[in-house]
């Protein structure tokens, strides 16, 4: 069943498709068939299925974002093994997201060398990003699958979500980077590569953080 209702499917870029009544299996299923190699996006919530085609705005703005963490990792000197947009998903749970990237920075030291994820063993990510709209089954996934720390990429303002009691409480300040203005300094960046470029801008970038770590920098 779900192979055919795929066939029958076109998500236009920017756009999105929601499903009802969507078991496990077919959940499964659907994953199987559409492979890694693909544009889309999914998220499962105790039976909704989410599926959206990013546009190329959003897929630029989801590589400069990711690019300007990394930075922020390598300047602080904090380790981190990244997982980009892989499944995140528990069974159990009925619950299951791919984020726009991710991070593993507190439990990166037992992400080493992993190809596979089992939820039911491994931590979730430390940090997810998602850019664009994050819609409620996508919230309720992170929610339940307990990612920490998530930041939304939206009309050019972030906003970061830490997770406190099991639900979310919107945050000035990133639990990864206590000490970096996140909320005001990535949108400007991120701006800033539509217009200066994308290695100009990450330059420019590293200069900051590195002035923020030591202010006596010239």
């Amino acid at each position: 069943m779900a192979t055919f209702q795929l066939q029958q499917l076109s998500v236009p870029p920017g756009h999105r498709v929601i499903l009802h009544d969507v078991s496990w299996q077919e959940f499964e299923a659907i994953l199987e068939e559409l492979g890694d190699r693909r544009a889309s996006r999914l998220a499962y919530s105790q039976g909704t299925l989410e599926m959206r085609m990013p546009l190329p705005k959003h897929e630029k703005a989801k590589v400069i974002i990711g690019d300007l963490v990394k930075i922020m990792l390598e300047e602080l000197e904090i380790d981190c093994e990244t997982f980009g947009s892989t499944t995140f998903k528990r069974e159990d749970m009925a619950f299951g997201v791919e984020p726009d990237d991710s991070f593993y920075i507190q439990n990166h030291a037992q992400m080493i060398g992993k190809e596979r994820i089992d939820l039911t063993v491994d931590p979730p990510p430390d940090l997810a990003i998602e850019v664009d709209v994050t819609s409620k089954t996508q919230l309720d996934a992170y929610e339940a699958l307990r990612v920490s720390e998530l930041w939304r990429y939206e009309n050019s303002k972030l906003q970061i979500n830490i997770l406190r009691d099991g639900k979310y409480i919107e945050s000035e300040v990133s639990s990864t980077f206590p000490n970096l203005s996140i909320v005001e300094v990535i949108p400007r960046f991120v701006e800033q590569s539509r217009t200066l470029g994308r290695s100009p801008t990450l330059r420019e970038f590293r200069q900051w953080v590195r002035k923020q770590i030591n202010p006596n920098l010239t």
